[in-house]
Parts: C-alpha cells; sequence; structure tokens
C-alpha cells in the first residue's frame, strides 16, 4: 500500500535569494534542493514560490539600484529570470531533482477556466516528481494584472495543489508584537491561531531595497490559508535546516494553525480569495457584519454603509467592518453606482425604486459567491 504523499510550498523572498553584493546566494539554493531531497524521502513533494527576478537582473543591466519604471523592471525580470532558472536547474540537478518554470500573472488566474488550467497543470507537475519553480511573470505584467508580492502567490500556489503546509522564508525569523528593527520590546510570537486587527496592526513594511512585501502581506497570506485550512509559517531563510524541520514536526518560527473546526471551503470560493484582486470595497454596519461571519449570510443593500472603488457586476470585492477590517471577500452582484444607491436601504425600498429594481429581492452578494475570512 503507497503512503499518500504530503505537499509543502516554500516561498522564498529576494532578501533572501540575493545577498548583499547583488549576486544571487547560489548556495542557498544549493541546500534548498539538499533539503528538497532529504524531503522527498520523508514522503513530502515541494513547490517553490521564487521571487528575485529583478534583483538578479538589475546589476546586469547596470542599474546601481532597483528601476522605479516599468519598462526597465521588465527588463530586468526578463534578464534576471534567466539567470534564476538556471541556476535553480543546475543545483536542483546536482541534488538528482528536476525543476520545471512557471510563470503566473492575475490574467493567468482572474478566469475560472485559466485558473483550474492552472491547476492542473501544477498538480500534474507535482505527480511527475518534478519540484515546480513558481514566480510572477514580471516581464509582461503591468500594475493592472500583478499579484503585487508573492505571499500572495504562494497562497494562491497552496491552494492550486492542495498543500499541507506553506513556508515563507524571510529575513525575520517569525511575527512579533511590533517591528523588532524598530521597538526593542517588541515579543516573539510562536503561534497564531486566529489572525485580528491586533494582529494586523503589528505588522511592519519591508525593510529591505529588493522586496516588494513586508510583513503585512505575509500575514494577509496566512489568513487565507488559515481559510482554506492550510498551516503556514514564517521563518528566518537563515534558519539551518529549516524545511526538513518543519517535516518532521518540529517548531520553527511562527506557525499559523487552521481553525479545528473550519468546514471545508469550495474551490470556488477559494478562487473567489485568491484569483482576482479586489476591484472595491463595501463596508457594513455591525448587524451585517454579524450575519455574515457569524451566520453565513448573504450581505443585503441594508447592511452597507459605504462603497469605495469603481466596479461592475461580477467584481470581487472586499467586506469590511466599521473598523475597516476585513471580514470576507465577495462577488458583487451589481455594479457600484446601484450599491452606491441601494446601500442602507430595505429590500421594499429597492423594489420601489425604479432604478434599482434589478437589485429587488436579491442581496448586493450573494453568500455562494462570498468567502469568510478565519
Amino acid at each position: 500500500m503507497s503512503v499518500q504523499r504530503k505537499t509543502m510550498v516554500v516561498k522564498i523572498g529576494s532578501s533572501t535569494l540575493v545577498g548583499e553584493d547583488r549576486q544571487i546566494r547560489r548556495d542557498f539554493i544549493a541546500d534548498l534542493a539538499r533539503q528538497a531531497a532529504e524531503l522527498r524521502n520523508l514522503g513530502w513533494n515541494l513547490v517553490v514560490v521564487s521571487s528575485g527576478a529583478i534583483a538578479c537582473g538589475a546589476p546586469k543591466l547596470g542599474f546601481a539600484k532597483k528601476p522605479a519604471d516599468m519598462p526597465s523592471l521588465q527588463a530586468c525580470a526578463s534578464v534576471g529570470q534567466c539567470i534564476l532558472s538556471a541556476v535553480y536547474d543546475e543545483e536542483f540537478r546536482a541534488a538528482s531533482l528536476l525543476t520545471s518554470l512557471v510563470l503566473l500573472t492575475r490574467h493567468d488566474t482572474a478566469r475560472r477556466s485559466s485558473y483550474l488550467h492552472a491547476r492542473d497543470a501544477l498538480t500534474r507537475l507535482v505527480e511527475l516528481g518534478v519540484v515546480p519553480v513558481v514566480n510572477e511573470n514580471d516581464t509582461t505584467t503591468v500594475d493592472e494584472i500583478k499579484f503585487g508580492d508573492n505571499d500572495t502567490l504562494a497562497a494562491l500556489v497552496s491552494c492550486l495543489v492542495s498543500a499541507d503546509l506553506c513556508v515563507t522564508l524571510s529575513d525575520i525569523d517569525g511575527l512579533y508584537t511590533a517591528n523588532p528593527s524598530l521597538d526593542p520590546t517588541a515579543q516573539f510570537i510562536p503561534r497564531v491561531t486566529k489572525i485580528d486587527a491586533a494582529i494586523i496592526g503589528s505588522a511592519g513594511d519591508s525593510t529591505t531595497s529588493v522586496g516588494t512585501g513586508g510583513m503585512i502581506t505575509k500575514i494577509r497570506a496566512s489568513r487565507i490559508l488559515m481559510t482554506a485550512g492550510i498551516a503556514s509559517v514564517i521563518c528566518s531563510g537563515a534558519e539551518e535546516n529549516a524545511l526538513v524541520r518543519l517535516a518532521s514536526g518540529e517548531s520553527v518560527g511562527t506557525l499559523f494553525v487552521p481553525p479545528a473546526d473550519r468546514l471545508e471551503i469550495a474551490p470556488r470560493k477559494l478562487w473567489i480569495a485568491l484569483g482576482d484582486s479586489a476591484h472595491g470595497s463595501v463596508t457594513v454596519d455591525d448587524g451585517a457584519a454579524a450575519a455574515v461571519v457569524q451566520r453565513g449570510s448573504s450581505l443585503l443593500p441594508v447592511g452597507i454603509t459605504a462603497v469605495e472603488g469603481s466596479f461592475s457586476t461580477g467584481d470581487v470585492l472586499d467586506i469590511r467592518d466599521r473598523d475597516g477590517f476585513v471580514i470576507a471577500r465577495g462577488r458583487a452582484e451589481a455594479g457600484s453606482d446601484e450599491l452606491e444607491l441601494a446601500r442602507g436601504r430595505r429590500q421594499d425600498e429597492i423594489a420601489g425604486n425604479h432604478l434599482l429594481a434589478a437589485l429587488s429581492g436579491k442581496p448586493a452578494i450573494h453568500r455562494d459567491q462570498m468567502i469568510v475570512f478565519a
């Protein structure tokens, strides 16, 4: 009887992959390959979400620092991705492992059909024993279709491959009560079972010159993973043998634990959470927030207190409580203009307004098209 293999997704930030000399850290990737081979012997598959293309390409093109304009960034990504892929290939082949390159943008996942194709391709690669190396396609992407950070991409990939664990290797050893580089009294948090506004507030911004994310993006990604029932870890990329130790059950960094009583999330709802970026948001009153979070109800126009952004029917929206905390995400049943007119009104008031007749008898966001975050 064959043993069911587990899958680990590891996200590696630019500051971990590229040294202060602005050169790719080949020794780090060689050690990653060694751990990948050991993980395979322990019954784990590995998927790598790798930053670093722009950081690797910039010095090769003569840039003294990361450029600011989009065409230069795209050029750096194009050159850097070749360098990065070659090093992954060489070091993993030395460990008798085959890698593949998978480049994604929001354009590839915003449509449900494309999202499913990406899922099928990644799943098949893992089944074939390949170690996929995934990155955002920074050569062709523009702001409108960017994930923006590879923490979100790692969460997406983890959901696509139904990962058992997602590990972020960073330049910090985990989550603290405050930014430890600014506050010497900050205390380390080894385990998180719920991400609330206080946890979000403890996150600081990125402090490196090569990275694009910060702790806040990692926490948001971990929150989505908790909602999906996937455990995640944030730990230092300098931590020795971190992946193997985690696979063996050892405590390393900060562990984000999914709720034990979390109901299984439909794949379509995970796509709503991760496939496309939010095109706007609605703020709701306390009653509507309780109905959405505690009872899993649809969001009615009467519970909306504010509408932000310009969006159309079917676009993905963030749902915020009155403190601005995102409690859910869903697909709008109407555009921003209609919801602005309908907000705060009862269904009978909407029905009496011929301009809002299309909203009469239906919610602003239906519960079947909504995912509530853990």
